[in-house]
């Protein structure tokens, strides 16, 4: 749908102190925004959460809403060029994002807006000027098929994989994990962490897959025994889901966010405004826990809840690649584990 419309950057920076009174039914739902909401009637929102998720998510919105949401799903790298063509056109069609590369937009074609339900989000999901939020915490972690590797056999390092020899075969990762490579390097120095992703490669010889749930799914269904790195939301959303998958924590767990952003130019600005802070509720959030996605709040648990507890009893590395750092990243990993 074309919708078309200008509206300035500083309508969006409010203060909810100020600006936002609660409403009961929904503590997120501020009445005073809600009104302005209704009158713009509808908004767009761009996301790479499929379907099965976020339609229903946004379904609970609609309803405390009466604002008709038209959603956009598609990968990453296409909502990110959507947006870029947009911009250089002059057309306004999108007023609100989520996903994980949002932050990877330029400064300018993200909005500084201050949602009151940001205040009970982590504070690494916090993005630069408020220019973005953390809406689910995306931890990295290694995974595997429990009826082919026991626990015990799990190594306890990333060093401790160069002695899986007889995993040669067994063991894969995805092709873009640039967020695991950065901390790897992070956690060990840039040499030494590149020597031991070297080393990695050379003693198991990782199969490179193409997409993080389908080689989720093809760990679950034993084509391979181990990923060597995974997003820990989908590792659950598979265990949940009653596939033999699980995840074990080890030093460095990479971190980053799905995001929300709004539109500088939003043709609805204050319908996003309310949806960003409707997608930082803990409303909302619990909503996604269901299918394994983890809240940035500390108020709100994961599903299941030891998840957290596991991951952060290891050393987490908050990590947010500028669009300039993935490239520079993904060339250097390609380098180094071949590409797909």
């Amino acid at each position: 749908m074309k919708i078309s419309g200008i509206l300035g950057l500083g309508l969006l920076a409010l203060s909810g102190a100020t600006a936002f009174a609660q409403a009961p039914a929904h503590p997120w739902l501020t009445t005073d925004i809600l009104d302005a909401a209704k009158a713009e009637g509808q908004i767009t929102v761009y996301s790479s959460t499929n379907e099965g998720e976020g339609l229903p998510l946004w379904k609970i919105f609609e309803d405390a809403t009466g604002v008709k949401v038209n959603y956009v799903r598609a990968a990453d790298a296409a909502l990110m060029g959507k947006i870029a063509l947009e911009a250089r056109s002059g057309q306004q069609s999108w007023d609100l994002i989520n996903t994980p590369t949002a932050n990877q937009l330029p400064t300018a074609l993200m909005a500084s807006f201050n949602p009151p339900e940001a205040r009970n989000i982590m504070e690494s999901a916090h993005g630069p000027e408020g220019r973005w939020y953390g809406v689910y915490a995306n931890y990295n972690s290694p995974a595997y098929n429990t009826n082919l590797v026991k626990p015990a056999d799990l190594p306890k390092t990333y060093e401790g994989f160069l002695e899986k020899k007889d995993w040669v075969g067994r063991v894969a990762i995805e092709g873009t994990d640039n967020e695991w490579m950065n901390a790897i390097f992070t956690q060990y120095g840039a040499d030494k962490g590149k020597k031991l992703i070297q080393d990695l490669v050379a003693t198991l010889k990782p199969v490179v897959l193409d997409g993080h749930l389908a080689a989720g799914r093809q760990v679950a269904a034993g084509e391979y025994a181990v990923l060597l790195n995974q997003y820990t939301m989908l590792t659950l959303n598979l265990k949940l889901a009653g596939a033999p998958t699980d995840f074990w924590a080890m030093d460095p767990v990479a971190l980053f966010f799905g995001q929300v952003a709004i539109n500088p130019k939003a043709p609805h600005p204050k319908a996003a405004l309310l949806a960003a802070n409707f997608m930082l509720s803990a409303e909302a959030q619990a909503f996604a826990a269901k299918t394994g996605r983890i809240p940035t709040r500390p108020d709100t648990p994961a599903n299941p809840p030891d998840a957290v507890p596991k991951l952060t009893a290891a050393k987490v590395l908050p990590i947010a690649l500028s669009g300039d750092q993935v490239k520079a990243s993904q060339k250097l990993f390609d380098e180094l584990f071949g590409k797909r």
